[in-house]
């Protein structure tokens, strides 16, 4: 496609193609969006093919009713994006029920998660303080620590059993429990709290979509909630939980090989969390941007992101706090320290980070140990030390059962492949065995 092409024009020849005209693709956008087919005007895509708005809200949209190739599309100019900013709360409500009804959802595109860097009304929180119906619900601090606490129980149950239990209780949470708090009476205060906590809820929910599946369907769901947590964050004013929900977009992109992608949102992440003073969050974020950079194969960029996330974490107080990024323990860090430094290829330097991890954490949360087991089974491998990859996979197996995780499934998957190098050999056969077994 020409390199002066606009998106407006993107727009208008994918729609003439598919014999439509401008009310017809609003319609369908507006039913795709899932607030029905009233909800956008065709003015709207007059105003976008003629370039006198730019569709930063509705592209995903446009990208799934069009049929559009996201590598072709020109990413919207921020600063002339639509003036009408799209109601964070509505809009995640509607993908909430959406989700509990069992609706289709967009595909994971690199497009959508870089649009999600132009998306928070920052003027949300105060227009609902003025606005709240009649009727509506009085919140205070009561409601905002019962959302965390729900978080806290969620995440707990997560990180021990995988994302693929209990999702469905986040969501339902969300949309029966919190959602008549979102649209009650609050104070600024307690509205930026209630904000934050429920950015924290979608978050979430984004994590376990995206460990319950490795399909479009639970990748695209995973993203718009990472995108709508990060809407809500920074609309609460709360640059860490901003930050985080970048930090999964940009997970995310990795592991969908959307690489320039992942670069571009691990610098938003190191952006947000610059001037944090919580270390472990820096450290956070720095790492994220090192792993980014190491899949993009800048070893560069890589090392010099990874010096700055080691140097965070050696700050990190004993506490953990109770902030999201606060959990990013040392543990942590060397177990994502040990996968950037396997594919910098230091698999010794890979291969002690990986022990570290496994000495300071994970104990606790099987999931945990059983991502970081398979993970230095894979490095011993590479090193040949085949008996000590044996031996690692053998634990590995052992912690996974009962563990609903497209992670651990994945590397339960990619250790079976590598053993079918290893025919005849006793101990590889059993393991594979054992790998079956499990997957059955």
């Amino acid at each position: 496609m020409p390199g002066n092409t606009s998106i407006g024009d993107v727009i208008r020849q994918a729609r003439e193609a598919k014999g439509w005209g401008p009310a017809k693709l609003a319609r369908e956008l507006g039913i795709a969006e899932g607030r029905g087919p009233t909800q956008l005007e065709r003015q709207a895509v007059y105003r976008w093919e003629t370039g006198k708005r730019k569709p930063e809200y509705w592209l995903p949209y446009i990208v799934q009713v069009l049929d559009l190739d996201m590598r072709a599309v020109p990413v919207p100019d921020t600063a002339e994006q639509d003036p009408r900013p799209a109601d964070t709360v509505e809009s995640v409500l509607v993908l909430g029920r959406n989700d509990v009804d069992r609706r289709n959802f967009l595909a994971a595109s690199s497009g959508y998660a870089l649009s999600a860097l132009a998306l928070p009304d920052l003027e949300s929180i105060v227009r609902r303080t003025r606005m709240a119906p009649a009727g509506a619900i009085r919140v205070g601090k009561g409601e905002v620590a019962a959302v965390r606490q729900m978080v806290k129980a969620l995440g707990d149950s997560a990180a021990e059993l995988g994302g693929g239990h209990a999702r469905h209780l986040a969501v339902r949470y969300l949309t029966q429990d919190v959602a008549p708090w979102l649209n009650g009476k609050f104070t600024e205060s307690t509205g930026r709290e209630l904000f934050a906590a429920t950015s924290q809820l979608v978050h979430l929910a984004g994590w376990m979509a995206q460990d319950e599946g490795r399909g479009a369907e639970h990748q695209g769901r995973a993203q718009q909630y990472y995108a709508h947590a990060y809407r809500l964050a920074a609309e609460a004013g709360d640059p860490e939980l901003s930050a985080t929900a970048l930090r999964g977009l940009a997970v995310q992109a990795i592991d969908l090989g959307y690489r320039a992608e992942a670069v571009q949102l691990g610098e938003a992440c190191v952006h947000y969390g610059q001037h944090l003073e919580n270390p472990r969050a820096v450290a956070y974020y720095e790492a994220t941007l090192a792993n980014a950079a190491a899949q993009d194969n800048d070893g560069r960029t890589a090392t010099r992101h990874l010096a700055f996330s080691e140097t965070a974490i050696s700050r990190s107080p004993a506490e953990s706090g109770e902030s999201w990024a606060a959990h990013y323990s040392p543990g942590r860090w060397a177990h994502e320290s040990g996968m950037i430094l396997s594919r910098l290829g230091d698999l010794d330097a890979a291969e002690e980070h990986l022990h570290l991890a496994l000495d300071i954490h994970g104990l606790d949360r099987r999931r945990t140990r059983a991502i970081v087991l398979a993970d230095l089974g894979g490095v011993r491998l590479r090193q040949g030390d085949m008996d000590g990859a044996l031996s690692t996979w053998n634990e590995f197996i052992d912690c996974a059962d009962g563990i609903r995780s497209v992670k651990v499934d994945d590397a339960v998957e990619d250790m079976r492949l590598r053993l079918n190098r290893f025919h005849g050999m006793a101990a590889a056969e059993e393991l594979r065995h054992k790998a079956d077994q499990l997957i059955a």
